[in-house]
Protein backbone atom coordinates (compact mmCIF):
# COMPACT_ATOMS: atom_id res chain seq x y z
CA UNK A 1 0.00 0.00 0.00
CA UNK A 2 1.35 3.46 -0.87
CA UNK A 3 1.91 5.78 2.05
CA UNK A 4 -0.82 8.42 2.26
CA UNK A 5 0.47 11.85 3.21
CA UNK A 6 -1.59 14.44 5.04
CA UNK A 7 -1.29 17.51 2.83
CA UNK A 8 -2.88 20.94 3.32
CA UNK A 9 -6.06 21.48 1.31
CA UNK A 10 -5.09 22.46 -2.21
CA UNK A 11 -6.04 21.57 -5.76
CA UNK A 12 -4.60 18.37 -7.15
CA UNK A 13 -4.64 19.91 -10.63
CA UNK A 14 -1.51 21.19 -12.30
CA UNK A 15 -1.29 24.98 -12.25
CA UNK A 16 -0.91 25.60 -16.01
CA UNK A 17 -4.27 27.40 -16.19
CA UNK A 18 -5.01 30.82 -14.70
CA UNK A 19 -8.46 29.73 -13.63
CA UNK A 20 -11.22 32.04 -12.47
CA UNK A 21 -13.04 31.12 -9.26
CA UNK A 22 -16.22 30.88 -11.33
CA UNK A 23 -17.59 27.33 -11.29
CA UNK A 24 -20.51 26.57 -13.59
CA UNK A 25 -22.84 23.70 -12.78
CA UNK A 26 -25.48 23.93 -15.51
CA UNK A 27 -26.41 25.70 -18.72
CA UNK A 28 -29.34 26.37 -20.98
CA UNK A 29 -29.05 27.85 -24.45
CA UNK A 30 -26.68 30.85 -24.25
CA UNK A 31 -26.85 31.00 -20.44
CA UNK A 32 -24.63 29.44 -17.77
CA UNK A 33 -25.43 29.04 -14.07
CA UNK A 34 -22.71 28.98 -11.42
CA UNK A 35 -22.62 27.09 -8.13
CA UNK A 36 -24.17 30.09 -6.38
CA UNK A 37 -27.16 30.22 -8.73
CA UNK A 38 -25.98 33.31 -10.64
CA UNK A 39 -26.86 33.51 -14.34
CA UNK A 40 -24.23 34.47 -16.95
CA UNK A 41 -24.67 35.38 -20.62
CA UNK A 42 -22.12 33.20 -22.41
CA UNK A 43 -20.31 34.87 -25.29
CA UNK A 44 -17.42 32.41 -25.00
CA UNK A 45 -19.10 29.09 -25.89
CA UNK A 46 -16.27 27.16 -24.30
CA UNK A 47 -13.97 28.99 -26.76
CA UNK A 48 -16.10 28.57 -29.91
CA UNK A 49 -17.20 25.04 -28.98
CA UNK A 50 -20.87 25.12 -27.93
CA UNK A 51 -22.28 25.85 -31.40
CA UNK A 52 -25.86 25.05 -30.40
CA UNK A 53 -25.56 26.31 -26.85
CA UNK A 54 -25.80 24.41 -23.59
CA UNK A 55 -28.02 21.38 -22.95
CA UNK A 56 -29.59 21.44 -26.40
CA UNK A 57 -32.51 18.99 -26.00
CA UNK A 58 -31.92 17.22 -29.29
CA UNK A 59 -28.22 16.70 -28.57
CA UNK A 60 -28.96 15.49 -25.04
CA UNK A 61 -31.38 12.91 -26.46
CA UNK A 62 -28.91 11.73 -29.10
CA UNK A 63 -26.13 11.36 -26.52
CA UNK A 64 -28.35 9.47 -24.07
CA UNK A 65 -29.72 7.19 -26.80
CA UNK A 66 -26.25 6.35 -28.12
CA UNK A 67 -24.82 6.02 -24.61
CA UNK A 68 -27.42 3.40 -23.76
CA UNK A 69 -26.39 1.35 -26.81
CA UNK A 70 -22.62 1.58 -27.37
CA UNK A 71 -19.80 3.87 -26.28
CA UNK A 72 -16.68 2.51 -27.90
CA UNK A 73 -15.44 -0.27 -30.13
CA UNK A 74 -12.29 1.22 -31.78
CA UNK A 75 -11.35 1.68 -35.41
CA UNK A 76 -10.64 -2.01 -35.79
CA UNK A 77 -14.30 -2.22 -36.81
CA UNK A 78 -16.77 -0.25 -38.90
CA UNK A 79 -18.46 2.51 -36.91
CA UNK A 80 -21.83 3.31 -38.59
CA UNK A 81 -22.11 6.82 -37.08
CA UNK A 82 -18.61 7.57 -38.35
CA UNK A 83 -19.57 6.58 -41.88
CA UNK A 84 -22.71 8.77 -41.72
CA UNK A 85 -20.86 11.80 -40.38
CA UNK A 86 -18.07 11.46 -42.94
CA UNK A 87 -20.61 11.29 -45.76
CA UNK A 88 -22.42 14.39 -44.45
CA UNK A 89 -19.13 16.32 -44.30
CA UNK A 90 -17.96 15.27 -47.75
CA UNK A 91 -21.36 16.02 -49.27
CA UNK A 92 -21.23 19.59 -47.96
CA UNK A 93 -17.56 20.57 -48.35
CA UNK A 94 -14.69 20.39 -50.84
CA UNK A 95 -13.53 17.13 -49.26
CA UNK A 96 -13.89 13.52 -50.37
CA UNK A 97 -12.21 11.79 -47.43
CA UNK A 98 -12.28 12.28 -43.63
CA UNK A 99 -10.18 11.13 -40.68
CA UNK A 100 -11.69 11.63 -37.21
CA UNK A 101 -9.65 12.87 -34.25
CA UNK A 102 -10.32 13.96 -30.66
CA UNK A 103 -9.22 17.60 -30.85
CA UNK A 104 -8.15 20.50 -33.01
CA UNK A 105 -4.45 19.95 -32.35
CA UNK A 106 -4.80 16.32 -33.46
CA UNK A 107 -6.59 17.44 -36.61
CA UNK A 108 -3.78 19.85 -37.50
CA UNK A 109 -1.16 17.19 -36.72
CA UNK A 110 -3.01 14.84 -39.06
CA UNK A 111 -3.11 17.51 -41.78
CA UNK A 112 0.63 18.08 -41.57
CA UNK A 113 1.35 14.34 -41.63
CA UNK A 114 -0.84 13.90 -44.71
CA UNK A 115 0.97 16.73 -46.53
CA UNK A 116 4.37 15.16 -45.91
CA UNK A 117 3.17 11.62 -46.59
CA UNK A 118 1.60 12.68 -49.89
CA UNK A 119 4.93 13.75 -51.36
CA UNK A 120 6.67 10.70 -49.88
CA UNK A 121 4.09 8.52 -51.65
CA UNK A 122 4.91 10.04 -55.04
CA UNK A 123 8.66 9.64 -54.61
CA UNK A 124 9.44 13.20 -53.41
CA UNK A 125 10.32 12.55 -49.77
CA UNK A 126 12.66 15.56 -49.68
CA UNK A 127 9.56 17.79 -49.87
CA UNK A 128 8.65 17.95 -46.20
CA UNK A 129 8.80 21.60 -45.16
CA UNK A 130 5.64 23.53 -44.32
CA UNK A 131 5.20 27.30 -44.57
CA UNK A 132 3.26 28.78 -41.63
CA UNK A 133 2.57 32.25 -40.25
CA UNK A 134 3.57 34.32 -37.25
CA UNK A 135 0.62 35.01 -34.94
CA UNK A 136 -1.14 31.75 -35.76
CA UNK A 137 -2.24 29.15 -33.25
CA UNK A 138 -2.56 25.51 -34.25
CA UNK A 139 -2.64 23.67 -30.93
CA UNK A 140 -0.35 22.59 -28.08
CA UNK A 141 1.42 19.48 -29.41
CA UNK A 142 5.11 19.66 -30.27
CA UNK A 143 4.26 19.71 -33.96
CA UNK A 144 1.65 22.45 -33.73
CA UNK A 145 3.66 24.76 -31.47
CA UNK A 146 6.61 24.33 -33.81
CA UNK A 147 4.38 25.30 -36.73
CA UNK A 148 3.17 28.44 -34.93
CA UNK A 149 6.69 29.30 -33.82
CA UNK A 150 5.56 31.47 -30.90
CA UNK A 151 8.28 32.03 -28.30
CA UNK A 152 5.63 31.91 -25.57
CA UNK A 153 4.32 28.53 -26.73
CA UNK A 154 7.79 27.06 -27.22
CA UNK A 155 9.43 28.36 -24.04
CA UNK A 156 10.75 25.45 -22.00
CA UNK A 157 9.68 22.86 -24.57
CA UNK A 158 12.58 23.11 -26.98
CA UNK A 159 14.10 22.21 -29.24
CA UNK A 160 11.58 23.26 -31.83
CA UNK A 161 10.78 20.52 -34.31
CA UNK A 162 12.36 21.15 -37.73
CA UNK A 163 10.49 21.41 -40.99
CA UNK A 164 8.64 24.73 -40.64
CA UNK A 165 9.33 28.05 -42.38
CA UNK A 166 7.64 30.91 -40.52
CA UNK A 167 6.42 33.99 -42.39
CA UNK A 168 6.37 37.18 -40.31
CA UNK A 169 3.67 38.98 -42.31
CA UNK A 170 0.74 38.14 -44.54
CA UNK A 171 2.46 39.03 -47.78
CA UNK A 172 2.28 36.86 -50.89
CA UNK A 173 5.68 38.14 -51.92
CA UNK A 174 7.15 37.00 -48.59
CA UNK A 175 5.53 33.60 -49.00
CA UNK A 176 6.85 33.10 -52.52
CA UNK A 177 10.39 34.00 -51.42
CA UNK A 178 10.30 31.20 -48.81
CA UNK A 179 9.16 28.48 -51.21
CA UNK A 180 11.95 26.05 -52.06
CA UNK A 181 12.23 22.64 -53.72
CA UNK A 182 11.67 21.16 -50.23
CA UNK A 183 8.37 22.93 -49.54
CA UNK A 184 5.34 20.64 -49.45
CA UNK A 185 2.52 22.79 -48.06
CA UNK A 186 1.24 26.11 -46.77
CA UNK A 187 -0.64 26.07 -43.43
CA UNK A 188 -2.89 29.00 -42.51
CA UNK A 189 -5.99 29.98 -40.52
CA UNK A 190 -8.53 31.79 -42.75
CA UNK A 191 -9.48 33.75 -39.62
CA UNK A 192 -6.88 33.95 -36.87
CA UNK A 193 -8.61 33.06 -33.60
CA UNK A 194 -6.11 33.07 -30.73
CA UNK A 195 -4.15 35.57 -32.80
CA UNK A 196 -6.81 38.23 -32.26
CA UNK A 197 -9.76 37.57 -34.63
CA UNK A 198 -8.01 38.60 -37.83
CA UNK A 199 -9.84 37.59 -41.05
CA UNK A 200 -7.43 37.13 -43.92
CA UNK A 201 -8.54 38.76 -47.15
CA UNK A 202 -9.92 36.80 -50.09
CA UNK A 203 -7.19 38.12 -52.44
CA UNK A 204 -4.56 36.79 -50.00
CA UNK A 205 -6.18 33.34 -49.67
CA UNK A 206 -6.66 33.14 -53.43
CA UNK A 207 -3.05 34.21 -53.86
CA UNK A 208 -1.92 31.35 -51.62
CA UNK A 209 -3.93 28.95 -53.76
CA UNK A 210 -2.30 30.32 -56.91
CA UNK A 211 1.16 29.84 -55.37
CA UNK A 212 0.26 26.26 -54.44
CA UNK A 213 -0.80 25.57 -58.02
CA UNK A 214 2.29 27.30 -59.43
CA UNK A 215 4.75 25.34 -57.26
CA UNK A 216 2.73 22.14 -56.82
CA UNK A 217 2.15 22.60 -53.07
CA UNK A 218 -0.73 21.56 -50.83
CA UNK A 219 -2.92 24.20 -49.19
CA UNK A 220 -3.95 23.44 -45.60
CA UNK A 221 -6.57 25.50 -43.81
CA UNK A 222 -6.77 25.33 -40.03
CA UNK A 223 -10.51 25.82 -39.44
CA UNK A 224 -10.55 24.45 -35.91
CA UNK A 225 -12.05 27.68 -34.58
CA UNK A 226 -13.52 29.28 -37.71
CA UNK A 227 -15.27 26.16 -39.03
CA UNK A 228 -18.66 24.52 -38.41
CA UNK A 229 -20.68 27.64 -39.18
CA UNK A 230 -18.86 30.05 -36.86
CA UNK A 231 -18.09 32.53 -39.68
CA UNK A 232 -21.54 32.27 -41.26
CA UNK A 233 -20.30 29.70 -43.76
CA UNK A 234 -19.87 26.05 -42.87
CA UNK A 235 -16.14 26.52 -43.45
CA UNK A 236 -14.80 30.08 -43.41
CA UNK A 237 -12.77 29.75 -46.61
CA UNK A 238 -15.96 29.11 -48.61
CA UNK A 239 -16.75 32.84 -48.60
CA UNK A 240 -13.65 33.36 -50.76
CA UNK A 241 -14.39 30.47 -53.14
CA UNK A 242 -10.93 28.99 -52.53
CA UNK A 243 -10.53 25.21 -52.60
CA UNK A 244 -7.92 23.79 -50.20
CA UNK A 245 -6.40 20.31 -50.26
CA UNK A 246 -6.73 19.66 -46.52
CA UNK A 247 -8.78 21.22 -43.71
CA UNK A 248 -8.44 20.65 -39.96
CA UNK A 249 -11.58 21.17 -37.88
CA UNK A 250 -12.85 20.46 -34.34
CA UNK A 251 -14.29 22.75 -31.60
CA UNK A 252 -17.90 23.35 -32.71
CA UNK A 253 -18.18 19.99 -34.43
CA UNK A 254 -19.27 18.12 -31.29
CA UNK A 255 -20.88 21.01 -29.39
CA UNK A 256 -18.61 20.16 -26.44
CA UNK A 257 -18.15 16.44 -26.96
CA UNK A 258 -14.46 16.00 -27.87
CA UNK A 259 -14.21 15.27 -31.58
CA UNK A 260 -12.27 16.68 -34.51
CA UNK A 261 -11.86 15.89 -38.17
CA UNK A 262 -9.24 16.18 -40.89
CA UNK A 263 -10.79 16.63 -44.34
CA UNK A 264 -8.95 16.06 -47.61
CA UNK A 265 -9.40 15.49 -51.32
CA UNK A 266 -9.36 11.89 -52.54
CA UNK A 267 -6.12 12.47 -54.44
CA UNK A 268 -4.27 13.68 -51.35
CA UNK A 269 -5.84 11.22 -48.91
CA UNK A 270 -4.84 8.24 -51.07
CA UNK A 271 -1.41 8.27 -49.40
CA UNK A 272 -2.93 7.34 -46.03
CA UNK A 273 -2.85 3.56 -46.35
CA UNK A 274 -3.41 1.14 -43.42
CA UNK A 275 -0.86 1.66 -40.67
CA UNK A 276 0.13 5.23 -41.53
CA UNK A 277 -2.02 6.95 -38.89
CA UNK A 278 -4.54 6.06 -36.21
CA UNK A 279 -6.50 7.01 -33.11
CA UNK A 280 -7.93 4.90 -30.29
CA UNK A 281 -10.87 7.21 -29.54
CA UNK A 282 -11.15 9.17 -32.78
CA UNK A 283 -14.55 8.77 -34.41
CA UNK A 284 -16.08 6.81 -31.52
CA UNK A 285 -19.85 6.14 -31.62
CA UNK A 286 -20.69 8.71 -28.92
CA UNK A 287 -18.72 11.59 -30.46
CA UNK A 288 -19.96 10.88 -33.96
CA UNK A 289 -23.60 10.67 -32.83
CA UNK A 290 -23.43 14.15 -31.28
CA UNK A 291 -21.37 15.63 -34.13
CA UNK A 292 -23.76 14.17 -36.70
CA UNK A 293 -26.76 15.83 -35.06
CA UNK A 294 -24.87 19.12 -34.56
CA UNK A 295 -23.77 19.22 -38.20
CA UNK A 296 -27.25 18.37 -39.48
CA UNK A 297 -28.67 21.28 -37.49
CA UNK A 298 -26.07 23.77 -38.74
CA UNK A 299 -26.62 22.66 -42.34
CA UNK A 300 -30.40 23.16 -42.14
CA UNK A 301 -31.76 25.58 -44.76
CA UNK A 302 -31.19 29.24 -43.82
CA UNK A 303 -29.28 28.47 -40.60
CA UNK A 304 -25.93 29.68 -41.98
CA UNK A 305 -27.47 32.77 -43.58
CA UNK A 306 -29.09 33.56 -40.22
CA UNK A 307 -25.65 33.43 -38.57
CA UNK A 308 -24.38 35.95 -41.13
CA UNK A 309 -27.34 38.25 -40.43
CA UNK A 310 -26.90 38.00 -36.66
CA UNK A 311 -23.19 38.60 -37.07
CA UNK A 312 -23.81 41.72 -39.13
CA UNK A 313 -26.30 42.98 -36.53
CA UNK A 314 -23.88 42.25 -33.67
CA UNK A 315 -21.02 43.95 -35.51
CA UNK A 316 -23.13 47.06 -36.12
CA UNK A 317 -23.94 47.24 -32.40
CA UNK A 318 -20.26 46.80 -31.51
CA UNK A 319 -19.33 49.63 -33.90
CA UNK A 320 -21.91 51.78 -32.09
CA UNK A 321 -19.96 51.07 -28.90
CA UNK A 322 -16.76 52.03 -30.71
CA UNK A 323 -18.32 55.42 -31.47
CA UNK A 324 -19.25 55.84 -27.79
CA UNK A 325 -15.95 54.57 -26.35
CA UNK A 326 -13.23 55.48 -28.89
CA UNK A 327 -10.76 55.81 -26.02
CA UNK A 328 -11.35 52.19 -25.00
CA UNK A 329 -12.05 50.36 -28.28
CA UNK A 330 -9.60 50.55 -31.17
CA UNK A 331 -11.26 48.23 -33.68
CA UNK A 332 -14.15 45.82 -34.22
CA UNK A 333 -13.09 42.65 -36.07
CA UNK A 334 -14.43 39.38 -37.37
CA UNK A 335 -16.99 37.58 -39.49
CA UNK A 336 -20.30 35.97 -38.60
CA UNK A 337 -20.35 35.15 -34.89
CA UNK A 338 -16.56 35.07 -34.64
CA UNK A 339 -16.04 38.66 -33.52
CA UNK A 340 -13.42 40.61 -31.62
CA UNK A 341 -12.76 43.94 -29.94
CA UNK A 342 -9.21 45.30 -30.03
CA UNK A 343 -8.86 47.18 -26.77
CA UNK A 344 -6.95 50.34 -25.93
CA UNK A 345 -6.51 49.16 -22.34
CA UNK A 346 -5.70 45.65 -21.13
CA UNK A 347 -8.08 43.10 -22.64
CA UNK A 348 -8.02 41.04 -19.43
CA UNK A 349 -9.42 44.06 -17.57
CA UNK A 350 -12.41 44.12 -19.91
CA UNK A 351 -12.92 40.37 -19.50
CA UNK A 352 -12.91 40.76 -15.72
CA UNK A 353 -15.23 43.77 -15.74
CA UNK A 354 -17.66 41.91 -18.00
CA UNK A 355 -17.71 39.00 -15.57
CA UNK A 356 -18.95 41.46 -12.97
CA UNK A 357 -21.77 42.21 -15.41
CA UNK A 358 -22.43 38.43 -15.71
CA UNK A 359 -21.07 38.43 -19.28
CA UNK A 360 -18.43 35.93 -20.44
CA UNK A 361 -15.81 36.83 -23.07
CA UNK A 362 -12.49 35.27 -24.14
CA UNK A 363 -9.12 37.08 -24.26
CA UNK A 364 -6.84 36.69 -27.28
CA UNK A 365 -3.54 38.02 -28.57
CA UNK A 366 -3.08 41.51 -29.96
CA UNK A 367 -4.90 42.88 -26.88
CA UNK A 368 -8.17 41.59 -28.32
CA UNK A 369 -11.27 40.19 -26.67
CA UNK A 370 -13.12 37.44 -28.52
CA UNK A 371 -16.91 37.35 -28.80
CA UNK A 372 -17.92 33.78 -29.66
CA UNK A 373 -21.56 33.23 -28.67
CA UNK A 374 -23.50 30.05 -29.39
CA UNK A 375 -24.79 30.22 -32.97
CA UNK A 376 -28.36 30.04 -31.65
CA UNK A 377 -28.11 33.41 -29.87
CA UNK A 378 -31.18 35.61 -30.48
CA UNK A 379 -31.26 39.27 -31.48
CA UNK A 380 -32.67 40.09 -28.05
CA UNK A 381 -29.76 38.32 -26.38
CA UNK A 382 -27.32 40.21 -28.61
CA UNK A 383 -28.89 43.48 -27.44
CA UNK A 384 -28.62 42.29 -23.83
CA UNK A 385 -24.93 41.54 -24.40
CA UNK A 386 -24.37 45.03 -25.80
CA UNK A 387 -26.05 46.58 -22.74
CA UNK A 388 -23.77 44.62 -20.41
CA UNK A 389 -20.71 45.53 -22.47
CA UNK A 390 -21.70 49.19 -22.30
CA UNK A 391 -22.03 49.04 -18.51
CA UNK A 392 -18.60 47.39 -18.29
CA UNK A 393 -16.99 50.12 -20.42
CA UNK A 394 -18.65 52.84 -18.33
CA UNK A 395 -17.27 51.30 -15.14
CA UNK A 396 -13.81 51.06 -16.70
CA UNK A 397 -13.98 54.70 -17.76
CA UNK A 398 -14.62 55.70 -14.14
Amino acid sequence: MPKILNRPTESSLMSNYSRSDLAFVSGKGVWLFDDKGKMFLDLASGIAVNSLGHSHPRLVKVLVDQGSKLWHTSNLYTVPNQEKLAKLLTNNTFAEKVFFTNSGAESVECAMKIARRFFFSIGQSERNRIISFDGAFHGRTMGTISAAGSRKLLEGFGPKLPGFDLIKNFSLESVEKRITRRTCAILVEPILGEGGIVPLTCPFLKGLKNLCEKYNLLLIFDEVQSGVGRSGHFLAHESCEVTPDIVAMAKGLGNGFPIGACLATKKVAACMVPGTHGSTYGGNPLGCAVALETTKHILKPNFLSTIRKKGHFFKEKLNDLLDIFPDQIIEVRGEGLMLGLKCAGKNVDLVEMCREEKLLLVPAASNTVRILPPLIITYREIEEAIMRLKRAFLKMRK
